[in-house]
């Protein structure tokens, strides 16, 4: 088996298969009355998997790599083997605990998601997941950074702040103006708001801090595309900062890119809410 799986790392297929690696380290340990080490060649549960921050980030960048190069070549660094090859999945290959980097915690959000998170927000993110993994003193599952994602950046959490209506979107005024009316939803109040900029973005946010003494200034706002085709979903991430310097973060999610953009600068405006 050694040198069948050793061919593997030399990029020629042996014709073997190992669909049931995991049964048959069960079978061993059973008969044996011995754990095989989580870090034994090949059939260890933990052979494939990487807690270091610049061994993710690189397993990250070279998953991307090959998803582009869209070919047969396993040229993976720190993997030598596609797990595939030995019926393994691809969803422990990244494992996250507290000394884990930014790379790990956005390869489960991109996974997980889909999301492709800008550099800060992966940064942001990443200390959240760090701390909460010190307090709790274990690794962190999918399902933990997620639901620490999603808490962090009121995805989908209308509690705070919810778009009722968008008044139809933007209006031109005069020269570049542009008007945003609409009605949002804050802690249960229909409220009626109104704002101008030169662009939504611009224009909602002068519409919330008219409301609600809610400043934003916009750092970065990125977006992307979660699917390809007619039924694609988009994703809008926006970084910005207080009157006090401090930094929040908005994500949106939709099928509609501007109701996603509105979304992020709603979740942006919830995290500000949160820390006065």
């Amino acid at each position: 088996m050694t040198l069948a799986l050793n061919l593997y790392t030399q990029g020629i297929d042996p014709k073997l298969s190992f669909p049931a690696i995991r049964e048959v380290v069960k079978t061993v340990e059973h008969c044996n009355s011995l754990p095989v080490h989580p870090r034994h060649p090949y059939a260890g549960a933990l052979v494939h998997a990487a807690f270091s921050g610049s061994h993710q980030d690189a397993i990250r960048k070279g998953f991307a790599a090959h998803t582009r190069r869209n070919d047969s070549v396993w040229e993976m660094p720190y993997l030598p083997i596609d797990p595939a090859d030995l019926g393994e999945s691809y969803e422990a290959v990244i494992r996250v605990n507290s000394q884990s980097g930014k790379g790990g915690v956005a390869w489960v959000i991109e996974q997980d998601l889909g999301l492709k998170l800008p550099r800060a927000l992966q940064i942001d993110l990443s200390r959240r997941v760090q701390i909460l993994a010190d307090r709790t003193s274990r690794e962190m599952s999918a399902a933990d950074i997620t639901a620490a994602f999603r808490e962090a950046y009121h995805v989908d959490d209308t509690t705070i702040f919810e778009l009722v209506d968008d008044g139809g979107g933007l209006r031109r005024h005069a020269g570049s103006e542009r008007i945003f009316t609409g009605r949002i939803c804050h802690r249960g109040q229909d409220v009626s708001v109104s704002g101008r900029g030169n662009g939504l973005i611009s224009a909602l946010l002068a519409a919330l801090n008219d409301a609600f003494a809610i400043a934003l200034s916009v750092v970065d706002y990125s977006e992307h595309a979660l699917r390809r085709g007619s039924d694609a979903q988009a994703a809008a991430y926006l970084e910005c900062t207080l009157v006090d310097g401090s930094r929040v973060f908005g994500v949106g999610i939709d099928d509609d890119v501007a109701t996603a953009t509105v979304k992020a600068v709603l979740s942006a405006a919830s995290s500000a809410a949160s820390l006065s």
